[in-house]
């Protein structure tokens, strides 16, 4: 349990009771009032969207969204992204710790031997329409995972839930390739063991069996890197699917797949899509001060995407990684002239030298970046969010663990009921 202050707030409720309700500390953030007491005295809180609701208690990611702080089990997301590997940041999720050198090829080994699937999970595929959404198959596929792997659904074992963890991590680039290759009629390419984790799944995008793939380091390099930024983002929404699905029992499958789902809404995962989109829809250079304008005008409904966050009140730590990342792919591919990425990089600028931008803390976010990135590199829209996903499945897996490791109750929001009251039913002839 999180430790208690000696401070109580005091809630006074008119023609009630006077509760004393405890404060929580956390090891750094701001104080929480435990309101337990309200539901045995017959009420309790209305906070849409929960924003001002601590729905469990973690140890694994802190964020300031004031002072743009994002802490995985106490590292800074810029050193992380600087010196560690999405792999490395994988064991720091799940383990609490960062491996030692052993223990990190030992990982590392592991989760390779791990990404090959089932044989059969490819009929799966072709059940699927070939214009089908990337994000709709890696839903209905990663769900489909507790049908081929029944030696790892016992929740209470925690040797299960970690074998369940190796074959997320591993196995989702692999069925993210899949689904990318089925939509444009190419075959599947196996997973190579010689390979890391992000050249293996830019080899299963861009290979294929008619000739060698080499996998170009800088491109590898900036993968891994969208991946790490994206592994994990305390209780966001889902985040929050995952615990609240796995606290029913639901097995580990079946709760990332509700993951899955929650991404691919637009206001969650699929902004770095709607960068590009925004992109396209701009078009060409010139039209940038008619668009700028438009976003600056409170009366029309268009907006630039890719700049502030929800969370974050100040810049993005992760977007400054990002954006040297951007800068270096850029470079490596000569891209610097493409139409988009020109647009991109102008709208970048305006937004970090106007003051209409700056006064409002609309820097750009890690969504831009990765979204001209993503462009660059040569993968479709489409697979943007299947790529967060990829990236983000650690963090998921990492929750549902540590709810698993302690004891937990099985989620039941309440609601504010503002419907009928009650009234008797009347037959037909009389309505």
């Amino acid at each position: 349990m999180p430790d208690k202050s000696d401070s109580k707030a005091t809630l006074i409720i008119e023609g009630g009771p006077t509760l004393e309700l405890p404060i929580h500390q956390g090891t750094i953030g701001p104080d929480v009032i435990d309101i337990s007491q309200l539901t045995p005295n017959g009420r309790f809180t209305f906070d849409p969207g929960f924003v001002s609701t601590a729905s469990c208690e973690s140890q694994i990611t802190f964020i300031d969204g004031g002072k743009g702080v994002l802490l995985h089990r106490g590292y800074p997301i810029e050193q992380l992204a600087k010196h560690s590997s999405h792999l490395e940041t994988c064991y720091l999720l799940i383990y609490g710790e960062l491996p030692t050198k052993a223990q990190k090829a030992d990982f590392e080994y592991t989760i390779s031997r791990h990404t090959m699937v089932h044989e059969q999970l490819s009929t799966f595929y072709s059940g699927f329409r070939r214009d089908a959404h990337p994000m709709a198959i890696l839903c209905g596929v990663v769900g489909a995972l507790s049908a081929f792997y029944h030696d790892s659904l016992d929740i209470s074992d925690e040797k299960h839930r970690e074998i369940a963890a190796f074959r997320l991590i591993a196995k989702m680039p692999t069925l993210a390739a899949m689904s990318y290759k089925f939509s444009i009629g190419q075959p599947f390419m196996y997973p190579r063991n010689d390979l890391s984790y992000a050249e293996n799944f830019l080899f299963m995008m861009f290979g294929n069996p008619c000739e060698d793939y080499q996998v170009n380091p800088v491109l590898a390099r900036a993968m891994d890197r969208i991946f790490l930024l994206h592994a994990d983002h305390e209780q966001n929404a889902s985040t929050s699917a995952v615990r609240l699905t796995g606290s029913s029992g639901a097995n580990p499958f079946a709760c990332i797949a509700a993951g899955i789902a929650a991404l691919w809404g637009p206001s969650h995962g699929g902004a770095n899509e709607a960068v590009l989109e925004m992109l396209e829809e701009i078009g060409d250079e010139s039209r940038i001060d008619e668009f700028v304008a438009k976003a600056k005008n409170k009366n029309d409904p268009f907006r630039l995407m890719g700049f502030g966050h929800r969370v974050y009140k100040n810049f993005d730590p992760r977007a400054k990684v990002m954006k040297e990342t951007a800068d270096e792919v850029l470079k490596e591919l000569g891209l610097e002239n493409d139409p988009l990425l020109k647009i991109a990089k102008r709208l970048e600028a305006i937004a970090l030298e106007d003051d209409y931008f700056v006064q409002k803390k609309l820097y750009p976010n890690v969504d831009f970046y990765s979204g001209i990135i993503l462009k660059a590199i040569g993968i479709p829209t489409s697979m943007f969010t299947v790529i967060f996903a990829v990236g983000r499945t650690v963090g998921w897996i990492a929750h549902w663990h540590e709810m698993h490791s302690a004891p937990y109750k099985i989620g039941r929001p309440r609601q504010l009921y503002t419907g009928h009251p009650s009234r008797d039913y009347q037959s037909i002839d009389k309505r």
